[in-house]
């Protein structure tokens, strides 16, 4: 969410932001026009409010000298103007309303660094690091790994609940496992993040704090109690400090979180879907980050490198790419995608996303922070990022440590956490 003071002091240059993502920046005539409905209702109001405080007052004054007949015409005129004002209360309120379904709508501004593009094909490698595995035979894609090993259950997975819900099996589910310690125990062990396990089902303000209420309902999944699953950790853990004033001592707050995911994936069908690319339930570590807006980028940069270890540990080449503006998506303000290589489908597959989203969130979910004792709270800046999204960092490790007899070498840093060194067929997962 935007600061409304921005949007009706410059906005000239909320239209150029807007525009500058590819989205309609019809969206900013649309506030400014309920802005100013909503604001003479609010005046309307006020004045009416003020009126019935005088009479209200008069009448006393008026019984004390008296004037009985000017005080009950002052009670009428009060009665009629509180009829007045209830009527008036209402029509603000929905007017106020209708301010805020388009607030929440409209998108954060980029940052004057991120470079201009229409999409993904104008994104920028910022760098690169590892060698492309190269191979002495013919490699085979990580589903045909996986079903040869019998790590991991496709077939059931669907049966038991659809498509997009692989079941793991015996060092396969170890592999997942080790994963997870790995990648939380890096960033809490090795950069001062604090650990976070949180609840899978969040409520309605949760994601509207997060920003993906209401654009993106269609993408989550609801229960009959109105809670959802979560698409992110980012979502619980953002929420941890909404409608809360933070200390500046305390800020940096970096926080780190497993969790499932989950996800509709709503008008992805046939998008990279073979495997492990794409799923409805999948296992993530995120990262979040409360900062001063003097720090944020240099805390994006810091992310970014805490998410580049973990795979660097792990032996996976990887780039970086910086996000062009139209694709940026509606709320980030700058962004850093991962993507490590699939040297069986030959392609960069995005493993992590860096984001700082400045006050866009923090204003959605009414976190702030007072920059000294006794100073006005300003909103923080949050940002998140993925250290890592599991699946295709799952799928990457078995296309790029395969052998020749079928089995997988196991990365040297998850070798203490699955207690071997090889997944083969022979291998006894007990």
């Amino acid at each position: 969410m935007l600061d409304r003071e921005l949007i009706r002091k410059q906005t000239d240059l909320v239209r150029e932001g807007i525009s500058r993502k590819g989205l309609d920046a019809g969206i900013v005539d649309a506030f400014i026009t309920a802005d100013s409905n909503w604001r003479k209702a609010l005046t309307e109001l006020e004045t009416k409010q003020a009126e019935a405080n005088q009479f209200s007052k008069s009448i006393g004054q008026l019984m004390a000298q008296g004037k009985k007949e000017e005080a009950e015409a002052a009670k009428a005129e009060t009665r009629q103007l509180k009829e007045a004002i209830a009527v008036l209360e209402g029509e603000a309120r929905t007017l106020e309303e209708s301010l805020r379904a388009i607030e929440l709508d409209m998108p954060n501004l980029p940052h004057e660094s991120v470079p201009d593009g229409a999409n993904e094909t104008e994104n920028v490698t910022r760098r690169t690091w590892g060698d492309i595995p190269t191979f002495s035979f013919t490699p085979k894609p990580h589903w045909e790994i996986a079903e040869s090993l019998g790590i991991v259950d496709f077939p059931r997975g669907a049966k038991i609940s659809g498509s997009g819900f692989p079941v793991y099996v015996g060092l396969g589910a170890r592999l997942q496992r080790a994963l997870i310690s790995f990648l939380i125990n890096f960033q809490t062990e090795n950069n001062g993040y604090q650990e976070i396990y949180p609840p899978y089902l969040v409520n309605r303000a949760s994601l509207v704090g997060t920003g993906q209420l209401p654009k993106f309902e269609e993408d989550l999944y609801k229960s009959t109690d109105d809670l959802y699953l979560i698409p992110t950790a980012e979502v619980p853990i953002t929420n941890l400090y909404r409608d809360e004033i933070l200390d500046a001592k305390e800020l940096p707050i970096n926080l780190a979180g497993y969790s499932a995911c989950f996800r509709r994936e709503a008008g992805a069908a046939g998008k990279d879907t073979r495997g492990l690319q794409r799923l409805h339930q999948f296992d993530k570590i995120e990262m979040v980050k409360f900062t001063t807006p003097e720090t944020s980028y240099q805390e994006l940069e810091t992310m970014t490198q805490n998410a580049e270890d973990v795979l660097k540990a792990l032996g996976l080449p990887y780039r970086v790419i910086e996000i062009c503006t139209g694709d940026i998506g509606p709320k980030g303000s700058k962004q850093y995608d991962l993507e490590t290589w699939s040297p069986v489908m030959e392609k960069w597959l995005e493993v992590s996303s860096c984001s700082n989203f400045e006050a866009y969130q923090s204003r959605r979910a009414n976190i702030r922070y007072r920059p000294e004792p006794g100073a006005k709270p300003e909103f923080v800046h949050i940002l998140n990022g993925s250290a890592l999204g599991m699946p295709r960092v799952y799928a990457t490790i078995l296309e790029s440590y395969q052998q020749e007899d079928g089995s997988v070498r196991v990365p040297d840093v998850l070798v203490p956490y699955m207690g071997t060194e090889l997944i083969s067929k022979t291998q006894d997962p007990s």
